[in-house]
């Protein structure tokens, strides 16, 4: 018979990593279904079993030491797999149950993931799915997610990545029609410079750049933002061109709407980049079954 011992350390251990992802004791007590006095009880008796602080506590967050920062790392992806057995073990039966939890970039909640989920979602009534919104690049797996949907990044060996959604999409550039009938007319990438612009910015602080390319030319501009807005705003940024703020560079089928409501006017189409699609990453180490079904659904999609 299991030592108690053993099971509440790892029911402790559980806690913390939970904390360490949601930075906050309320926040991993909701979550969990705990009172947030059984929580800092649990990481108190862990920390006193280890005989080493691993949070650090303010009245305002919380965040791990670097001791706590190291056990965090190196036990998500044992976490995970372990929690990955006990979905598949859940999921023994005809019907296939769990959570599965995704990170992902911003970019594709707004159009192309929420109709493959609810599709998923249909067909699989005995899975939950969490989204993770961030726009840094990060190890979904590291982060205690299942997987990760990415544009583009260059990823770890030990990591497959399929295509999620379309396969090439479109930069565009932007204006609203009252905002172009009084300003100077754009005939190169380059007078963008003498206009007011709206910027898209990361997290991470840096600006998502204005590439254009045509027969042969390739061109990146990096100009003056009057308006700045990050990411996970980008609707607002895309309402402020559509009254009169001045010239939006986005991803084309956000601004495909307002093309067709005559709200917003292409600019130097001639100039706009095409790129790949967004895909899904995962490590091949392991498959939760919710995460298994995803990936056959989105491959049954994408063959239609």
């Amino acid at each position: 018979m299991a030592n108690n011992e053993d099971i509440s350390g790892f029911n402790d251990l559980a806690v913390f990593l939970d904390i360490c992802e949601t930075c906050g004791f309320r926040k991993t007590a909701q979550r969990l279904g705990l009172s947030p006095s059984s929580v800092s009880e649990r990481v108190k008796r862990l920390e006193q079993q280890i005989g080493v602080p691993l949070l650090t506590r303010t009245t305002r967050s919380v965040s791990p030491t670097d001791a706590g920062r190291s056990l965090a790392e190196r036990l998500l992806p044992l976490y995970a797999e372990a929690r990955a057995a006990l979905q598949d073990a859940a999921s023994s039966q005809a019907e296939t149950r769990g959570l599965l939890k995704l990170n992902v970039t911003g970019a594709v909640m707004v159009d192309i993931l929420p109709p493959l989920v609810e599709g998923f979602l249909e067909k699989h009534p005995g899975v939950r799915i969490e989204f993770v919104v961030e726009d840094r690049l990060v190890d979904a797996v590291a982060a205690g997610c299942d997987a990760g949907i990415r544009y583009g990044e260059h990823l770890a060996q030990d990591v497959i990545a399929v295509p999620l959604g379309p396969a090439r999409q479109r930069a565009a550039l932007a204006a609203s029609p009252s905002y172009l009938a009084s300003g100077k007319r754009l005939r190169h990438p380059s007078d963008v410079l003498d206009h007011e612009c709206i910027r898209l910015r990361f997290s991470s602080g840096a600006y998502v750049m204005w590439e254009f390319e045509r027969e042969g030319e390739a061109l990146a501009v990096d100009p003056q933002g009057r308006l700045v807005v990050g990411v996970d705003a980008a609707a607002a940024a895309i309402d402020f061109a559509r009254h009169g703020c001045g010239l939006i560079y986005t991803f084309e089928n956000w601004l495909q709407p307002h093309f067709d409501s005559g709200d917003l006017e292409p600019v130097l189409p001639d100039w706009w980049t095409n790129f790949d699609g967004p895909r899904l990453y995962f490590s091949r180490r392991f498959m939760p079954a919710p995460l298994r079904a995803f990936i056959d659904f989105v491959a049954s999609e994408r063959s239609k």
